[in-house]
Parts: C-alpha cells; structure tokens; sequence
C-alpha cells in the first residue's frame, strides 16, 4: 500500500508540471543561455554582417542622392548663367537692328522729300565712219565701149597672184615644220624560244648562230638556258624590233636556216612599246 501511493503522487507530480507543454519556450530559453556562452552563431554574425552592409549601402545611396542633387544644382546655375548671357547678346542684337532701322527709315524719307535729278543725257556715239571705198579711175578717150573695158568689176589679177603666193608660202612652211617633228615608230618587244635537238647540242654555238641573224630595225637583247627535260635546255632571247620593218615570221624564217642546233622557234611573248 505504501509502495502505491508513492507512485500515485509521481503521476500527480508530473500531470502537475506543465514543462512538457512550453518546450519551445524553454529550447529558447537554452538556446540563449548557450549563445550567452559560446558567443553568437554564425548565422547571427551573417544577419549582422547583411545588416551592416545594407545600411552602408543606404548611406553610399543618400550620399549619391545628395551629391547629385549638388551636382545637379550646380548645372542648373551654370545653365541660368549661360542665358543669361545669350538674352543679354540677344537683346544688344535687337538694339543694333533697330537702330539701323531707324537710319534706314530717315534715309527713306529724306530721298522722298528731295527731288528726284535730271536724267543724265546720254554721251553721243562716236560716228561710225565708213570704209573708204576705191575709187575707180575712168579715162574718157574712147567710147562708151572703151570705158567699160576700163572699168575692173572683179579686183586686178595682180592681188590674186600675191594672195595666191603668200597662201603657197604658208602651206609650205607648214610643210616643213611638220617634216622636222620626229616620226614616232612603233616598236615591240619579243621573247623566243628556240630548241635544239638534243642535249648533246652545244648551246654557246646556237646562241651564237641565232645573233648572227642581224637586219634593219631588229636589236637583240639578254637571253638564258632554260631546262626543258632530259638533260634538254632551250634558249630563251629577247629582242626589239620595228614592226615596219621586221616581224615574227622574217625571224622564225632566218633562225631556222641553221638546221645543224636550231630544231623549232617559238614565239614566247610579244609586246608593244
């Protein structure tokens, strides 16, 4: 019996205490009291930090805002200045044209009273004088037949023989002005390929052979071996020539004659000069 009652009362004990129902309140309560100890959690430090920052930033904002509104004042002056300026300009501007106005109208209403002068007479033209015509003579001898033979209608035959000769003297100095300008003569420049028959054939020699082959209006120029195949070099030679005077076939025609070194000729560029 005694051992029930005692168990009785601890179940009245405990249905008597009311910790169980404000456990939230004393999870605060220790979650304080350990923050109290060991300093503030990491997250309060991140919450404080934020808050800092957040209120610098609002005092960086207002200083912008404030510094702005400066700033912007400042323009607004500068700005009032500077049309100041112009209205002053503008208005000088307006006193100069009105005073120029006013000379301009009294200059207006001084030629409107004053009469208007004489018309000024017009100088007289200097009199065209006439050509002097040519007077005719007329001897009166004969007739009436011998006077009109006399009379020379179309000019003596004296002037047409001197007009005829200074329009020959003129056309033959023209002549020889033109003969002493220089002629131009047109030239071109050709490269040739010319080919032996094997490489056993001696090139000095071809070259050799090929400027023998000289004419009038035809100057020969550099040349060079240039390889072929097989061992095998033509001979590449430039010349000018006058196109009156030498052409292309002329030269294929005489190079040709040395058949010992000379297989083929070939035309490998031609050009005007």
């Amino acid at each position: 019996m005694p051992k029930k009652s005692t168990n009785m009362s601890g179940v009245q004990c405990l249905s008597a205490e009311n910790i169980w129902f404000d456990k939230q309140r004393y999870d605060e309560a220790e979650k304080r009291f350990y923050e109290g100890v060991n300093g503030p959690t990491t997250q309060q430090q991140q919450a404080k930090t934020s808050l800092q920052q957040a209120k610098g930033r609002q005092q960086k904002r207002q200083h912008r805002n404030s510094s702005s509104h400066a700033g912007g004042e400042q323009e607004l002056v500068s700005r009032m200045k500077s049309l100041e300026l112009e209205n002053q300009t503008l208005h000088k501007v307006v006193a100069d044209m009105r005073t120029a106005l006013q000379k301009l109208e009294s200059r207006v209403a001084m030629l409107e009273k004053t009469p208007a002068p004489a018309a000024v007479p017009c100088a007289k033209a200097a009199p065209v004088q006439a050509a002097p015509l040519k007077q005719v003579k007329v001897e009166n001898g004969g007739g009436d037949d011998d006077d009109d033979d006399d009379i020379d209608l179309f000019g003596s035959d004296e002037e047409d023989e001197e007009a005829e000769r200074l329009k020959q003297e003129r056309l033959d100095a023209y002549a020889a002005k033109k003969a002493k300008k220089p002629t131009l003569i047109a030239k071109s420049s050709i490269l040739l390929d010319v080919k032996p028959w094997d490489d056993e054939t001696d090139m000095a020699k071809l070259e050799e052979c090929v400027r023998s082959v000289q004419m009038d209006g035809l100057l020969w120029g550099a040349s060079k071996l240039v390889p072929v195949g097989y061992g095998i070099k033509k001979l590449q030679i430039s010349c000018v020539v006058e196109d009156d005077k030498v052409g292309t076939d002329i030269l294929e025609e005489e190079i040709t004659k040395f058949e010992d070194f000379v297989q083929s000729v070939d035309v490998a560029a031609f050009n005007k000069i």
